[in-house]
């Protein structure tokens, strides 16, 4: 039995509601967080033995998880794999550190790279995968190298010159497990450092509906100049509700739970938006949300 092997913390069909900035979601059958990388390294090899579906979570800020839940394990890092460490230009985290706090602890020794990403949620594990980015900066501008671990339970390391990274992707297998990542920043006057984070905070405050639970911008924006909140701006979408699922009148990018939404109705705001923008202005939107249970081509129209 799995549950036994685990020395980290164990939890059955545990309602993932509880693990999503959304709020939204049904159980998975197990929610794992592991103590270390030995228990890691037991747990996927568990998984991979028995052919359990695995699916890894930094802090649930950008995932939309299907109301059934999820049949299988989910794994996260954001409780126990938190080291960082900063030593001159050069940091060392592992994937369960939050990304507000890696930019807290590096602006504050004038180092930059990560300052445009103030108010980003979410671990560096999930930044990593995601690209993650804002305001002109990605996460892997300053990237040096990355440690996964595999299913079978061995860690290995990739250079950042070895994983192609573009708009919200990188190509990360999907049965590898990001574990830790260094980088390295460069100094800059403090005042310069400061301005950008101040503008980063504020654009984040004028521009997103802050107040209430979202996952950040659910779909990627289809070219550089070219908004996907735009789109569905224009297309007369703000403000359109599903039960208790709306699309932001603040930013139409942003789709919020007003406290009750289910799944059902954010998938139902989702299939509209990109329904009518497509017949409008002839433009495919892709997710940038990860989801998480749904059947295949829930989310084609």
């Amino acid at each position: 039995m799995l549950k036994e092997t685990v020395t980290g913390t164990f939890l059955e069909h545990e309602p993932m509601a509880k693990h999503t900035s959304y709020g939204i979601g049904g159980p998975a059958r197990a929610y794992i967080t592991p103590a270390d990388q030995e228990d890691l390294a037991a747990i996927l090899r568990f998984a991979q033995e028995n052919n359990i579906p695995t699916f890894f979570s930094g802090s649930g800020s950008n995932l939309l998880v299907a109301d059934e839940g999820f049949d299988g394990i989910v794994i996260t890092l954001g409780k126990s794999f938190t080291r960082l460490s900063i030593e001159g230009s050069r940091i060392e985290a592992e994937v369960g550190v939050m990304l507000g706090k890696m930019v807290k602890e590096t602006t504050k020794r004038n180092l930059t790279g990560l300052e445009s990403m103030i108010g980003v949620p979410g671990t560096l594990g999930g930044a990593l995968v995601m690209n993650a980015g804002a305001f002109g900066g990605e996460i892997s501008n300053c990237l040096d190298t990355i440690n996964v671990m595999t299913m079978n339970g061995t860690t290995k390391t990739y250079k950042q010159s070895e994983i192609d990274f573009s708009y919200r992707h990188s190509t990360f297998p999907a049965d590898e497990i990001l574990v830790s990542a260094a980088f390295t920043l460069t100094e800059k006057p403090a005042e310069e450092i400061q301005s950008q984070r101040a503008q980063a905070s504020q654009g984040r405050k004028d521009t997103q509906p802050l107040r209430y639970r979202s996952a950040g911008s659910v779909f990627k924006n289809p070219k550089p100049d070219l908004a996907a909140g735009y789109l569905i701006d224009q297309a007369g979408l703000k403000g359109t509700r599903q039960g208790d699922a709306e699309i932001s009148p603040k930013h139409a990018n942003f789709f919020v739970n007003h406290g009750q939404a289910k799944a059902a109705d954010v998938v139902a705001l989702i299939r509209l938006a990109k329904k009518t923008v497509q017949e409008k202005f002839d433009v495919n939107l892709e997710l940038e949300i990860k989801t998480l249970g749904f059947a295949p081509g829930t989310f084609t129209i």
